[in-house]
């Protein structure tokens, strides 16, 4: 049986794992957001596929970029920290 403890202990490790993947993807469509509202804001541009099409572009380069790291971080979580409470470890 599993006690209060560990799954609190796992479910806080597993806070911070999904914290640290999704960091970089919401860190870039923060600024993204934030540099073409300041450049709709000088240009008085208020089209909306000016705000989302580049946003998207911009979170689709970060996701594929930190793929790699997300996968093994994720993966790593798992191996070290699921499958062991899993296989009674």
């Amino acid at each position: 049986m599993l006690g209060d403890a560990v799954f609190l202990d796992v479910l806080r490790q597993g806070l911070w794992v999904s914290v640290a993947l999704s960091l970089p993807i919401l860190g870039v469509a923060l600024v993204a957001g934030l540099i073409i509202g300041l450049l709709q804001a000088l240009t008085s541009i208020q089209e909306m596929t000016l705000t989302f099409v580049p946003k998207m572009a911009a979170i689709v380069a970060v996701f594929w970029v930190s793929m790699g790291f997300m996968t093994q971080s994720l993966v790593a979580f798992f191996q070290t920290q699921i499958l062991p409470l899993v296989s009674g470890g």
